[in-house]
């Protein structure tokens, strides 16, 4: 299982560019704005200012840096891509190392608190908590400041490029001034020189950003300048558009290349840099400007199709990753909607919302306006639901506290049991303690075999006891069965008289005789009973003396043998007598109740039978019972007239 809380952290959401607003950097060049004539003045084959100047060391725009999911990573997962992070170009890592330190940020902040919750859960004061570091958290900060360093320092290089780039451009401005200053013979036959710097001033990269106007307001100035003074012949000028036919045409071959790339992200950042280069590019010959114009278009527009289209699908992916997370929510929402009342269902809830969560890390992104809402939805859900199970089993812990406590009790009452040899009565107490322990609830998983094994041991102890004890037992209970034998051939062999009180004292002789005899092997026990039952009945039959008057007479013959305080006897047992009589009373009354409510099947019928064996066996209990307390009566009577008498006699005579 999990531990008992779960905190959790959605991941960033890749940002998908909006084709809306990047085609407005993607500007186009009007075929009217290339066509010229006799009639324009040279400044119309105008430079124009690069858009996308590259530093010296990185010429081209790098490839787009991958999106990378790193929500479901662990701690030690995101030290590993850190490591391969910083293999990389450190220009092409960015948004890669900052969507890693994002999820370790989120990591640590749930590892802090839940230490810090912990810290004061255990009873610590919060203003002396000190957070702890680990080794991962001090590779982490370590790699996080090499690539802090590796960051400055290309930062700093790109910043000297720029700089080295800024004095060449400037560099590149006074020559094109030399030019534009010379006389015009020697300007006219510079036209290859003035090329050359153009070239030159293309392949130079990236200059300070607060530098570049300035630079090319200068260098557009010297160009405009250069083609005033130069005032180029048509011939030149048609040389001048052939060349740039040419290389337009190169263009459009680059563009419809791109048609065929793979990857739609790459394919439109390289045509956004054709664009670039195609507005660097001067004026073709008038009549093949349009049909030039409309090929570059062609290659564009299918470019530009392809990625819509790509971002279309992208939009669709997202808005059905959308509806699968919403329906994780209703899910989840569904399986806390009721709270859970027992261990096993918190735990099956858990197991659920775990399922549900695994679910939603293998389903993409959503649309980022709606990221962080679903995801606060989805997260609070399970966060409620484990701050409410960390309640539930703080309450589950109080009771197993408690069910502890309850068995270490039965514990010491059974070990206490284990050293008492009344067998009968134990053994129903013990039995009596195992149903306790049934009924008690878990314990703590660390003390409940302990405490179990304690238990057992004691009642182990004390059957094994008993266990010894019956087995002696059962070696003696041959010779018992010898001697029942012995004394029941002794009773069917009895000559009595015509004596009724010896006769009575010798059947009770032979009772007590046979009850002193201990045990006897289980198989021959009820043989032995009904045999002798059954010829003392029979001896009472044919000597005229009822079970019940002979009962009696035993009886009479305890009172009589009765030492010390005879009075107080009697009142004790006429109480018992009264308590039994009434217990018999109630059982007659409840089992006459039962009857009336029997239906008549040949299952009732026996039943009505084991009521009716009863109800005679207690009205026969109730009839020896009152007759012993007329006994009992009779003898309290006796004995206040013997007192009374002694009372009336002289002092002399009582002496």
């Amino acid at each position: 299982m999990m531990d008992e809380t779960t905190n959790l952290q959605e991941p960033q959401n890749e940002q998908l560019p909006n084709p809306e607003t990047e085609n407005e950097t993607a500007e186009t060049v009007a075929p009217e704005a290339e066509a010229t004539t006799e009639q324009e003045q040279p400044q119309a084959e105008q430079v124009e200012v690069e858009q996308a100047e590259a530093p010296e060391a990185q010429t081209e725009q790098p490839e787009a840096e991958p999106e990378v999911d790193y929500s479901a990573c662990t701690r030690e997962e995101l030290v590993g891509a850190m490591r391969e992070l910083l293999g990389c170009e450190v220009q092409s890592i960015k948004n890669r190392v900052a969507a890693v330190r994002q999820r370790w940020s989120d990591l640590e902040h749930e590892a802090q608190e839940a230490a810090y919750q912990q810290f004061l859960a255990d009873g610590g004061n919060k203003d002396e908590y000190q957070p702890a570091t680990d080794a991962l958290s001090e590779e982490m900060r370590h790699l996080h400041d090499r690539y802090r360093s590796m960051r400055q320092k290309y930062m700093e290089e790109l910043e000297a490029a720029k700089q080295r780039n800024l004095q060449a451009k400037q560099q590149l401005i006074d020559e094109l001034r030399q030019l534009v200053d010379s006389d015009e013979e020697q300007v006219r036959n510079a036209l290859d020189k003035f090329n050359a710097i153009q070239e030159r001033w293309k392949a130079i990269g990236e200059v300070p950003r607060e530098q570049m106007n300035d630079l090319w307001q200068n260098y557009h100035f010297q160009i405009e300048q250069f083609f005033n003074k130069l005032k180029i012949n048509r011939e030149l000028r048609a040389l001048d558009q052939k060349r740039n036919l040419e290389e337009k045409i190169k263009l459009c071959e680059q563009a419809e290349e791109l048609i065929m790339e793979s990857s739609v992200t790459k394919a439109f950042k390289g045509l956004q840099d054709l664009r670039a280069r195609w507005k660097e590019v001067g004026p073709v010959p008038t009549e093949q400007n349009e049909e030039i114009w409309q090929r570059f278009c062609n290659a564009a527009n299918q470019i530009d199709e392809r990625r819509k289209e790509y971002y279309d699908q992208r939009k669709e992916e997202l808005d059905n990753n959308l509806l699968a997370k919403q329906a994780l929510i209703d899910k989840a929402t569904e399986l806390t909607e009721k709270r859970p009342e027992s261990t096993k269902e918190w735990n099956d809830t858990t197991a659920a919302l775990d399922d549900l969560l695994k679910v939603w890390k293998t389903i993409g992104p959503v649309p980022r306006e709606v990221n962080e809402e679903i995801w606060t939805k989805f997260k609070g859900i399970i966060d409620r639901h484990y701050s409410d199970k960390k309640e539930y089993f703080g309450g589950v812990r109080d009771e197993q506290e408690a069910n502890y406590q309850k068995k270490i009790d039965l514990c010491l009452k059974a070990e206490a049991i284990a050293k008492r040899e009344d067998w009968k009565k134990a053994t129903e107490e013990l039995l009596q303690l195992q149903q306790e322990w049934k009924s008690i609830g878990a314990t703590s998983r660390k003390v409940s075999e302990k405490v179990w094994q304690r238990f057992r041991g004691a009642c182990d102890e004390f059957f094994a006891k008993k266990g010894e004890f019956f087995k002696e037992r059962r070696s003696n209970e041959s010779e018992n069965l010898a001697q029942k034998e012995a004394i029941l051939a002794e009773l069917k062999a009895h000559q009595f008289g015509e004596n009724r009180e010896e006769n009575l004292g010798a059947i009770k002789e032979f009772q007590r005789r046979w009850a002193e005899v201990g045990f006897v092997p289980m198989a021959d026990k009820e043989r032995l009973h009904k045999e002798f039952r059954g010829e003392i009945d029979r001896i009472f039959e044919q000597l005229k003396i009822s079970a019940r008057e002979a009962e009696e007479t035993a009886y009479r013959e305890r009172l009589r043998n009765v030492g010390g305080d005879a009075r107080r006897f009697v009142q004790n047992e006429k109480q018992e007598l009264h308590d039994k009589i009434d217990k018999l009373r109630n059982d007659l009354n409840l089992w006459e109740n039962n009857l009336g409510f029997i239906a008549s099947s040949k299952q009732a019928d026996l039943l009505k039978q084991e009521f009716e064996k009863k109800m005679q066996g207690a009205r026969q209990q109730i009839a020896l019972l009152q007759a012993k307390l007329r006994i009992l009566n009779e003898t309290e009577k006796a004995e206040k007239a013997e007192k009374g008498e002694k009372e009336a006699q002289p002092a002399s005579e009582q002496e």
